[in-house]
């Protein structure tokens, strides 16, 4: 390293001496040389006290941080020296960053200027971008959608739930069992045979199993040839109520 032709400066801490080094030798910030450092760092110490200069405890608090870490640099195990050199290379990069920032305000502000009050100034509310005809199609064909799914259905779309007819249960078990009083079987697809629509089929299944699980009546048979027969005269007759 070549040696400094001193020009005293006046540092604002020791941080700020450490950083004119760094940038005076051209040292790496980032992996910095602790011995190269220090050495330099004692000339100017030494020459600040030679120039009846008065040190401040902070500086020699510094010399002090250096000392131990080139000290501790020097064991076969210098884990804990390296992190206090990183220690010390995060702080002179924090510092070296807020003086940039500081020097660049400072060239901001003159006394020689003056600022006036802001004017008030009514709003451009007009809409300054150009878009593609595509993506303005686009755009209102997709604001139409929402607009749409917010309108309520037509009554035609409940046609099919609130205008079908209502068979009740209780009406289809005393139609089976008129058709099957007497001892008489019916053929079980029979008694679907004259539902008008679903709900009557349904009604009517509803019917048969309700009887059968009051073992009233019983189905003999699978398939086409499955036939519904009586139990014991059917238990209730079918014009009683259920």
């Amino acid at each position: 390293m070549e040696k400094l032709s001193y020009k005293l400066e006046v540092f604002e801490g020791p941080l700020d001496l450490l950083l004119h080094l760094i940038e005076k030798n051209k040292l790496n910030i980032y992996d910095i040389r602790i011995s190269e450092l220090l050495e330099q760092y004692m000339e100017q110490i030494d020459l600040m006290q030679r120039m009846d200069l008065d040190v401040s405890g902070e500086f020699l608090a510094m010399a002090s941080r250096l000392v131990q870490i080139k000290s501790a640099m020097l064991l076969p195990k210098y884990e804990e020296a390296e992190e206090m050199r990183k220690e010390l290379s995060g702080q002179l990069i924090e510092y070296q960053k807020c003086k940039r920032v500081a020097a660049m305000l400072g060239a901001g502000i003159s006394f020689d200027s003056f600022c006036r009050e802001p004017i008030k100034m009514k709003a451009d509310m007009t809409y300054q971008r150009s878009h593609e005809p595509e993506y303005l199609v686009s755009a209102y064909l997709a604001a139409v959608g929402r607009g749409k799914a917010k309108i309520p259905p037509p009554k035609e779309a409940f046609s099919g739930i609130v205008t079908r007819r209502i068979v009740s249960v209780s009406s289809k078990i005393i139609g089976v069992m008129r058709k099957l009083w007497g001892g008489r079987t019916r053929k079980y697809a029979s008694l679907f045979a004259d539902a008008e629509d679903k709900s009557e089929l349904v009604a009517t299944f509803l019917a048969i199993l309700e009887l059968i699980k009051g073992k009233r009546v019983r189905i003999d048979g699978e398939g086409d040839n499955a036939e519904l027969k009586l139990i014991s005269g059917g238990g209730k007759r079918w014009n009683e109520k259920n």
